[in-house]
């Protein structure tokens, strides 16, 4: 059998390698700057506080590294863009849990370590930028027509099984197909070299961050389960931060609601009944933002805020960009009703309506509702039905995925979301 051998260019780059990135990285941020205080005072490396800060920096600069890796998996993500947040996350826990218990610490080099950790990864983002292109060999056959539309791949489709693609990060195959026997033995050829081998299905959701659900099967429905023992902890996160930011935050809270009485006639704090966890309905409370005005008859209307709607007032339009108004959600939190991250709450009767016109709309409701969530940085504030399913996709692509790593990155975005004003009506 004659085969045709096709090279792409070996992306395996030194620069590329995780052992480089994060030993230089180390190097680079702390053994440097301890070098630089040890020229002016070699005796310096003997102290307590020198010591205990090399420790501190070097949990915080591979934490850091390793959230960083973690973020840059999921989809869309511009891992360079989320290099200095990263960082000033894991520096910042590490060195204030330094604070609180009052060890001596060398603030020199501290900072210098957060510094040049931040510039060694830009650096490397910048150096890499064009060393390592995705690269995917697609097998023909099935449902696999759709992909090459997707952007930021090198796509390569094989045109024989006597094809051989070397280099690929992997290959993509609808592995539901009706395959010939001459291409399910180039599939387990290409796995047993050690190529990864993807289905259709699995590629799409981790390049588009969106999960399409087909049917309910055993299947889908178990790989869609969230990982309980993070439920739990997650609850318990949320529940210290909603009190923490009650507390902190009370006076901003009492001057909104001043604002909000002067700036329109009615109460302060907007009710409304809300599908939740486990399809129990519950009482959302949020800053008014809209005039009081009389009921509408149709209740789906009613619910649905549109671009420009005129019921919002003049406050009302900056707590919704700024999404101050979401801040009396803590207290659904401090009851167990919500969290800070996951699907957004829909009003009862567009939950309903949602229920009647999508399948499998219900299970978004396995985890507690969210003041953000990835639909929300991703998509927007959405009603049509149409826009809800693309909503309901990315609801499920986070329940699959469900996990500190993504909750981050939900965190980062929401941030920069709040700046923008992306989504907000």
């Amino acid at each position: 059998m004659n085969t045709t051998t096709i090279q792409l260019p070996n992306h395996r780059h030194l620069l590329l390698r995780t052992r480089f990135q994060l030993l230089g990285g180390l190097t680079f941020a702390i053994l440097l700057p301890a070098l630089i205080r040890m020229s002016v005072d070699p005796r310096v490396i003997w102290s307590s506080n020198m010591q205990a800060t090399i420790f501190a920096a070097f949990v915080a600069h591979t934490s850091g590294y390793l959230l960083y890796k973690r973020i840059g998996n999921f989809p869309g993500v511009a891992a360079a863009g989320y290099i200095f947040p990263t960082f000033a996350l894991t520096y910042g826990l590490v060195f204030v849990t330094i604070f609180f218990f009052r060890f001596d610490y060398s603030r020199f080099q501290a900072a210098a370590s957060f510094i040049q950790s931040t510039l060694w990864y830009f650096g490397l983002s910048i150096a890499t930028r064009r060393l390592d292109p995705y690269r995917l060999a697609i097998i023909p056959g099935g449902d696999v027509d759709r992909l090459e539309s997707i952007s930021g791949v090198n796509w390569h489709r094989v045109s024989s099984p006597n094809t051989i693609v070397q280099y690929a990060s992997g290959v993509v195959a609808d592995l539901r197909a009706d395959l010939s026997d001459e291409w399910e033995r180039y599939i387990a050829d290409r796995a047993l070299s050690g190529t990864p081998v993807y289905h259709v299905k699995q590629i799409r959701e981790s390049l588009t961050g969106r999960v399409e659900i087909e049917h309910l099967s055993e299947n889908t429905l178990g790989s869609l389960n969230p990982n309980q023992a993070y439920l739990k902890i997650k609850q318990a996160i949320d529940w210290m931060s909603a009190l923490f930011v009650l507390v902190v935050f009370s006076p901003l809270l009492v001057f909104v609601v001043i604002a909000i009485k002067f700036d329109s006639p009615g109460p302060a704090l907007f009710r409304q009944k809300r599908m939740g966890y486990r399809g129990n309905p519950y009482e959302v409370y949020k800053f008014r933002t809209m005039k009081l005005g009389s009921a509408s008859n149709d209740e789906k209307e009613e619910a649905i805020t549109k671009i420009g709607d005129a019921r919002i007032t003049r406050v009302g339009r900056f707590l919704r960009t700024s999404r101050i108004d979401e801040l009396p959600q803590a207290i659904n939190i401090l009851r167990g009703e919500m969290s800070w991250i996951g699907p957004r709450p829909e009003a009862l009767v567009l939950s309903n309506w949602y229920e009647a016109e999508l399948p499998f709309y219900r299970y978004r409701h396995i985890v507690r509702p969210g003041i953000t969530g990835w639909a929300q940085v991703n998509q927007g504030h959405v009603a049509a039905v149409s826009d809800v399913l693309e909503k309901l996709h990315y609801d499920f692509y986070y329940i699959k995925n469900f996990s500190p790593w993504l909750d981050v990155l939900i965190v980062f975005r929401t941030i920069r979301t709040m700046l923008t004003g992306f989504g907000a009506r």
